[in-house]
């Protein structure tokens, strides 16, 4: 069978396609790279999710040592220095995280920060929902976590007065004239308080490296495909 088809490179084309294709491959297997280094890290955020809680003690931990472990603390809650975090929503309901100060037993100069759970907000906007919160001593349970910095501020007000728009321990520490330790305790512990405790996973982003390697691989195949399209030729039927 005579051969329909013959390939015609050209330098500058060949040369252009061959350094796309290389550059979209090596971002797509960087990506990959990436992904697979936050797989690790979320097992090992498992791992030591199911280790024996941390007695959180009066001295300042290092936040390397507890962040993503489960850690316990007993002592009384201060609503006086309690901040509620706004526009949290759960099953479609906006409300707040209830974010309050507990003295560690056996130093009240020492507290810990404690997501105690979200509430719903009310009909009007400017009358904040009613927290309950247990007297005397009690303990928690909870996961140790650091409260990100990226977030989008919607207002340059983002504290007012009792209603905060995002937490970071620094600007927490810079409101309220009480040590606490570096970290957040999600709560787990169960209390008669009527706030809902649901955390979700910690979010790595695998997905989304995922994701972006296939965009790299699939943009590798158009060059490969573009090129291969403009450079073979239909040979001419003989005479």
């Amino acid at each position: 069978m005579p051969v329909r088809y013959r390939f015609e490179p050209r330098f500058f084309t060949t040369l252009a396609a061959a350094a796309g294709i290389a550059v979209t491959l090596a971002l797509a297997s960087w990506q990959l790279g990436r992904a697979h280094e936050k797989e690790a890290a979320a097992a090992r955020l498992e791992r030591l999710a199911q280790d024996p809680p941390v007695q959180v003690p009066a001295a300042e931990l290092k936040v390397e040592d507890v962040e993503w472990r489960r850690v316990t603390a007993r002592g009384r809650f201060e609503p006086r220095y309690a901040v509620l975090i706004d526009n949290r929503v759960r099953r479609g309901v906006a409300g707040y995280h209830v974010m309050m100060p507990l003295a560690i037993e056996g130093s009240p100069e020492r507290y810990v920060l404690v997501n105690r759970g979200w509430i719903a907000g009310g009909a009007e906007r400017g009358r904040l929902p009613e927290i309950t919160t247990p007297p005397g001593t009690v303990e928690i349970t909870g996961l140790a976590v650091t409260p990100s910095k990226r977030f989008l501020e919607l207002s340059a007000a983002t504290t007012e007065g009792k209603v905060w728009q995002n937490l970071t321990l620094a600007r927490y520490r810079r409101a309220v004239p009480i040590p606490v330790q570096p970290f957040v305790i999600l709560q787990e512990s169960p209390l008669e308080d009527g706030l809902a405790r649901e955390w979700d996973p910690p979010d790595l982003g695998i997905n989304t490296h995922y994701g972006y390697a296939f965009q790299w691989l699939a943009l590798a195949l158009t060059v490969l495909g573009f090129y291969l399209a403009t450079h073979v030729k239909r040979r001419p039927p003989a005479e």
